[in-house]
């Protein structure tokens, strides 16, 4: 529409001043249009940088020692997991033995007291027996005092056995539920332990090889960017071109209103007007073709990162878990699993105190045992002395005392067999005390410990997932900008679309006020030499000067022109020679 109007109207233009204004408005446009593009094309920039930074982050949170080194302390607590069950099979054999070994003592008890209830019965028949014996009396009932003594200290040695052949039966059913239980959860929860952390260990790979992916192609975006940047120069050499037309045909007014223009004829001044038109018109329209050229190359870099974002978010979607099972459903998994573990752990714990209670009231039920056997050998030594003295006694009663002889012969006997039996129970408490060390071997601290590094091992990880999770989280936020800054991009970049209209329109109106046919000014070479001196100067580009000789060629008197222009020029100018 632009392009129809300019059209329509070029007759209407019949001054470089009204010529001017048209291309003035061009001109803003562009410088307008290029501004705001380097703007947005900055700002892509600087958040393809956070991305990266983002990216960055990301990479090195994943190759963070410490977490390889929780996943190894993982794998060794499953591994201490494992061992449990044999432990504990383990322990039950030692509360087997244990248990063997109390019921051989409580043998060789049962035949103490039933050696006390036959020193009982003797001792009552000596008091019988001597009743009629008056210093016997006295003598008869301190035997049986010391028989009854020895009974007590036999039978608190009997409920001692009883007690810990309790404990020992509660351990044992206790710990049978334990050991079953852990053949039918040990090995399911270890194998999830283990499954968690492989799945885990295995996104975390996942997430870097993606994040590497998402690094190259961000990477690519920012150097299609650059040179996006780079190639906006084209809407700086546009903007200058038009500035060179408008100051060619100010500096066309300011000619004819001087000395020389002022003596040109109407017919001189119109060819020389109609050779400027044919100028202008030829630096816009190899401009135009400049600016279509170039300018489609940039929009066709911009319409790529499309493409390129689309691939980014979704990527970025599959670090998040939006497309596929999160890190938080694997950290979900294996606090599951680990509040399973945990569970064994406390069966592990109580176990372990009833072992340990065990096998402390074992060793002090040996201690009150070996104390009991000493206190039992004293009654059995008194009442052997205490026969053997009646012995004499009745020896010298003769007749009267040979009844009393037989009852306290026999005293001394069955006392002599409670050393067997205390000799029997002395040897094996020394096999009830090593029964007891198996029950509870010093490795039992372990419990505690797995508990800890269970709950050490998920600490640690969950608090590597909620790092994760925030960089994911920044990533995401990243790449959403990213992708919305290129959208907008896209559209501020199509610079096709009016902008190139307008310029083009701009050129069809210079060649429609130009004509076709291009007058003859070579009569007018010497008066036009500083025109075409001062309109040269302005050029910073060698191509104007190409298309500014193909139309005006050089005069004698501007051939040096170019030579000290050259010494005029500054440093910025001689490179701007060098690019364009």
């Amino acid at each position: 529409m632009a392009h129809a109007l300019v059209l329509s109207n070029a007759v209407a233009y019949t001054s470089g001043r009204d010529i001017s204004q048209t291309l003035e408005s061009a001109r803003s446009q562009v410088e307008e249009r290029f501004l705001e593009g380097g703007t947005v094309l900055l700002s892509v920039m600087e958040v393809l940088n956070r991305l990266l930074n983002s990216l960055e982050s990301i990479t090195t949170t994943l190759d963070n020692k410490e977490a390889s080194d929780t996943s190894a302390d993982l794998r060794a607590t499953v591994e201490s997991l494992m061992a449990l069950p044999v432990t504990e099979e383990n322990r039950q054999q030692a509360l087997v033995s244990l248990a063997h070994t109390g019921r051989e003592l409580r043998k060789h008890v049962a035949d103490m007291q039933e050696t006390m209830r036959y020193l009982r019965t003797f001792a009552v028949t000596v008091k019988i027996t001597g009743a009629g014996l008056a210093e016997f009396a006295g003598f008869a009932q301190e035997i049986l005092e010391r028989i009854y003594s020895g009974t007590d200290e036999v039978n608190r040695f009997a409920t001692h056995l009883d007690s810990l052949d309790k404990e020992v039966k509660l351990a044992t059913s206790f710990g049978a539920g334990v050991s079953k239980g852990y053949a039918d959860t040990v090995p399911a929860v270890a194998a999830a332990l283990r499954d968690d952390a492989a799945k885990i260990a295995g996104h975390r790979k996942d997430l870097g090889v993606i994040a590497r992916e998402v690094g190259a192609i961000a990477r690519a975006v920012q150097s299609k960017v650059a040179s996006t940047l780079s190639a906006l120069q084209i809407g700086d050499i546009t903007r200058q071109r038009i500035e060179h037309v408008q100051a060619t045909f100010s500096l066309l007014e300011d000619f004819f209103a001087g000395e020389d223009g002022v003596r040109l004829d109407a017919d001189a001044r119109q060819r020389l007007q109609n050779v400027i038109h044919h100028l202008t018109a030829a630096q816009m329209s190899d401009m135009c073709a400049n600016f279509q050229r170039d300018s489609e190359n940039v929009v066709k870099t911009i319409a790529s990162f499309d493409h390129d974002m689309r691939e980014i978010l979704k990527l970025r979607d599959q670090m998040s878990g939006e497309d596929d099972e999160a890190g938080g459903n694997f950290m979900r998994a294996l606090e599951s699993s680990v509040s399973a573990a945990h569970e064994i752990v406390k069966q592990v714990d109580t176990a372990s105190r009833q072992a340990d209670q065990v096998s402390q009231s074992t060793i002090g039920t040996a201690a009150k045992l070996s104390e009991a056997i000493g206190n039992i050998r004293a009654v059995k030594t008194d009442i052997h002395y205490m026969a053997l003295n009646t012995n004499l006694r009745c020896s010298r009663l003769g007749e009267e005392g040979k009844s009393i002889n037989v009852v306290t012969a026999e005293l001394r006997i069955f006392a002599g067999k409670l050393d067997d039996s205390a000799d029997a129970i002395v040897n094996g408490l020394p096999a009830l005390e090593a029964a007891a060390g198996r029950v509870a071997p010093a490795t039992d601290a372990g419990a505690g410990n797995l508990g800890e590094s269970l709950t050490s091992a998920v600490d640690n990880i969950r608090s590597a997932a909620n790092v994760m999770e925030n960089e994911l989280k920044v990533l995401s936020e990243n790449g959403r900008e990213v992708a919305n800054k290129i959208s907008l991009l896209i559209g501020k970049l199509d610079f096709q679309h009016n902008l190139g209209e307008v310029l083009a329109g701009c050129a069809d109106m210079l060649e429609g006020v130009a004509g076709t046919d291009v007058a003859d000014i070579s009569d007018l070479a010497e008066t036009i030499a500083s025109l075409d001196r001062k309109i040269f100067k302005h050029y910073t580009m060698v191509q104007e000067r190409s298309i500014h000789r193909g139309i005006i060629p050089a005069s004698e008197d501007s051939t040096s022109a170019p030579a000290e222009t050259a010494k005029a020029e500054n440093d910025e100018d001689l490179f701007a020679d060098a690019l364009f």
